[in-house]
């Protein structure tokens, strides 16, 4: 997962400031891909919409992405998640407030992971204050770890309001690099990370598998 050296001895995160000529190409470039979000808005829109109001088993969607996060970060969450959706056009997305109530929350958090080409954990100070954060993130790990398509779906991201500090991060955690909402490479970083490629590769084979489980 990440760009990972060593679990015992991981690496500083790369400084994320750049010189003012890069700054200009990452703002430009956010700003191309807010205009091709903008063309494409209307056919993304209808495609998500259905997507949640035709008879399709909800069940049956392939996320983009699900943002794991502390239960007081629902709201934060959120705004992440329409951020990328609308921003980025990257959709459709889920949280993981927004899964289905009344089943165990293994069972939810199995199919979040297994249902979403990018399992994102969301860094606030909040963090470290549920072990159940902790938990969420070493699974999906492991199952990152155990699915050679699943390397590299792992994405920290420290968010613009009350993102835990790097020296508070678990070790595990430390030893990806971590989006960073306030960095001026932003938008170029999620632009390498979450590429079409590579998530219908990943649709592809959750097809497949769903396939022969029901044989």
């Amino acid at each position: 997962m990440g760009n990972t050296n060593s679990k015992r001895n991981p690496p500083p995160l790369p400084n994320n400031k750049i010189k003012g000529t890069n700054a200009s190409a990452d703002q430009r470039d956010f700003k191309q891909n807010h205009e091709l979000c903008g063309l494409s808005l209307d056919i993304e829109t209808t495609k998500v919409s259905e997507i949640h109001s035709s008879d399709e088993d909800p069940e049956d969607v392939f996320y983009k992405f699900v943002i794991l996060h502390a239960q007081n970060d629902a709201a934060e969450a959120s705004r992440l998640q329409h951020l990328l959706q609308n921003n980025f056009c990257i959709k459709p997305g889920i949280i993981f407030a927004e899964m289905p109530s009344g089943r165990h929350f293994l069972q939810n958090l199995n199919d979040a992971v297994n249902r979403s080409a990018w399992t994102i954990i969301l860094l606030t100070e909040h963090f470290l204050s549920e072990a159940w954060c902790e938990f969420q993130s070493y699974a999906s790990l492991m199952n990152a770890l155990n699915k050679q398509h699943k390397y590299n779906s792992v994405i920290p991201l420290r968010p613009l309001n009350n993102p835990l500090p790097r020296e508070k991060t678990p070790c595990v955690l430390q030893a990806i690099n971590a989006l960073e909402e306030d960095s001026p490479g932003f938008a170029k970083q999620v632009g390498k990370i979450f590429q079409e490629s590579k998530y219908r590769q990943q649709q592809a084979i959750w097809k497949k598998e769903r396939t022969n489980e029901t044989q």
